[in-house]
């Protein structure tokens, strides 16, 4: 088992951190284990690169039940940083995401912060995906609570603008946020992004063919390409609320999704979409 902290900067040392040894003979006691805590120091650059090396620090000895204790503390911690940065990368764009904006908000230390992500593009992703763990308890779980067919695809469609509209994120959408600032930026971010929106389409898609296949949609109809107008519709509420503050825009979405599917609904289908919520 071992803990790592990477240090920012050029300073040295640039790498600490812990490693378990076992054994009562390196200073444990019984139902203990050693703690040996590394500096890894990384040469100036006019220092030859062969030259680097590790030194132990110091060591000291903690129980199992510590260890546990530790671990839970650090997870609260990671947990409490990805809440404020997924707020603030929907407001501010996963750029405006910084050590030093987080410490700010949570007020903590940097270098406590820091202890958590080795990167600023690890910090990105793991907001991405703590994100899509807020947005799949938000809107899809729900929305998988409803019978299948056209009732499911409503819901689907109506708890994500619901999402929207009563600030979730605190900047609106936050894939509609950080999709439009990597969208052009090629890397691991916009990978991760580029997957999640690819899941978020593939369930709607999924949704209009469980519809279809249910006899509650016509089965012309391109699965396809519904999804896509839907989708267009949500993304269009968002910005028409973000920029301009109208209310009004998640009740044009949602009559514009309703429109289309009572144009594609069958008789079975028509009366599920009128019957009431």
């Amino acid at each position: 088992m071992s803990y790592s902290i990477a240090w920012s900067g050029t300073a040295w040392p640039n790498k600490i951190f812990t490693q378990r040894r076992k054994g009562r003979r390196e200073g444990a006691k019984a139902g203990q284990v050693l703690l040996c805590v590394f500096a890894f120091f990384a040469p100036l650059r006019e220092i030859p690169l062969e030259v680097k090396r590790t030194f132990v620090l110091y060591t000291f000895a903690v129980t199992e039940a510590e260890l546990k204790g530790r671990k839970a503390q650090g997870d609260r911690t990671r947990r409490a940083i990805l809440e404020s940065a997924v707020h603030i990368a929907s407001a501010e764009g996963l750029e405006g995401l910084t050590i030093g904006r987080l410490a700010t908000e949570l007020s903590m230390s940097k270098s406590g912060l820091f202890a958590h992500f080795g990167s600023k593009e690890d910090l990105q992703v793991a907001t991405v995906e703590a994100a899509r763990a807020i947005f799949i308890n938000e809107v899809i779980k729900p929305a998988f609570e409803s019978p299948e067919g056209l009732p499911r695809l409503w819901k689907l469609c109506d708890i994500w603008l619901s999402y929207v509209q009563k600030g979730v994120f605190r900047g609106g959408c936050f894939f509609a946020a950080v999709a439009a600032e990597f969208d052009s930026r090629p890397g691991p971010v916009r990978d991760r992004i580029a997957e999640i929106m690819r899941e978020w389409l593939a369930a709607l898609r999924n949704a209009i063919v469980d519809a279809q296949n249910v006899e509650h949609l016509d089965k012309d109809i391109d699965a396809t390409q519904l999804a896509f107008e839907f989708n267009s519709l949500e993304l269009g509420a968002n910005w028409a609320y973000q920029l301009y503050g109208d209310p009004k825009a998640f009740a044009r979405a949602r009559e514009a999704i309703r429109e289309r599917l009572s144009r594609h609904a069958t008789a079975t289908g028509a009366q599920l979409l009128d019957a009431p919520n």
